[in-house]
């Protein structure tokens, strides 16, 4: 089975470069820009070999899990930028309910027959299934001579395998019981990336985002703990504001405003 793009990215003139396996899928995607490229371009591989997560962590999968990155071109403020990272996790998200509602989904992991998994994301860029991580995202920029930026959105999912020795809950639709190849998924994932930027629409459609967002969020309502920069948050995870900023909410009835920080949940976390 190959790569090939959904109906609605093809229609709209997204342009795919498709690989069995690579180094990194952002750092391609960052290439094609600095070469010149436009944007709307996915690079897709069915095995990453140096790939990168947040805060410069290994992002590496074995063959048949799935990295794609989009790269993104355009005269956006970072700010906003930094917003397609929510439109990343609502395109996956409805990609992945996508191809579940395609067939029957089986019995398995302590799953009844037909029902899927709870899939919900994670602040800031993490989807979840049934409470384990099943994909990270990662948004990478560079600055281009003339006032764009270029924006690689790189999208790892754990489809055939996960790691084993993660510090919390990880799992792949294989360990779910879902039979889904990397390359159908990826179809489904572009079909919904070109609805969920379209909603986005420049920044103008980001309240719906955000909504849209908050009604699949993980946790919310519940105690978390936020690791921001070595000093460790607590307080009930309220909402992500405006700008998409995690909000928690302590004790004291005292809001703070969070723009980057490891989230857990429940009261207990690790400065590291």
């Amino acid at each position: 089975m190959a790569f090939v793009l959904g109906p609605k990215a093809a229609f709209e003139a997204y342009r795919l470069e498709a690989y069995e396996s690579v180094g990194s899928t952002n750092a391609i995607a960052l290439e094609r820009a600095r070469a010149g490229d436009p944007g709307n371009l996915w690079v897709v591989a069915k095995q990453q070999e140096s790939g990168r997560g947040r805060r410069g962590r290994d992002w590496c999968s074995p063959y048949g899990n799935l990295a794609a990155t989009l790269l993104v071109v355009g005269r956006y403020d970072l700010r906003l930028a930094a917003t397609l990272g929510f439109v990343a996790g609502l395109a996956l998200a409805d990609a992945l309910a996508a191809v579940m509602s395609a067939g029957e989904t089986p019995a398995g992991a302590g799953r009844p027959a037909g029902k899927s998994p709870r899939f919900e994301l994670k602040w800031p860029n993490d989807v979840l299934a049934d409470g384990a991580k099943l994909s990270g995202i990662l948004l990478e920029s560079h600055l281009l001579g003339d006032g764009r930026i270029a924006l690689a959105i790189g999208t790892g999912v754990n489809v055939v395998a996960h790691p084993l020795d993660a510090p919390y809950p990880v799992t792949s639709l294989a360990a779910l019981e879902l039979s889904c190849e990397a390359e159908a998924l990826f179809g489904a994932l572009s079909d919904a990336w070109t609805e969920n930027f379209q909603t986005w629409n420049a920044g103008h459609g980001l309240p719906q985002v955000r909504s849209r967002w908050l009604d699949r969020a993980a946790g919310l309502g519940r105690d978390v703990t936020v690791n921001v920069g070595g000093e460790v948050k607590r307080g009930v995870f309220e909402t992500i504001d405006e700008n998409g900023c995690f909000v928690i909410r302590d004790q004291s009835g005292a809001a703070t405003t969070i723009a980057a920080g490891d989230v857990h949940f429940g009261t207990v976390a690790s400065a590291r």
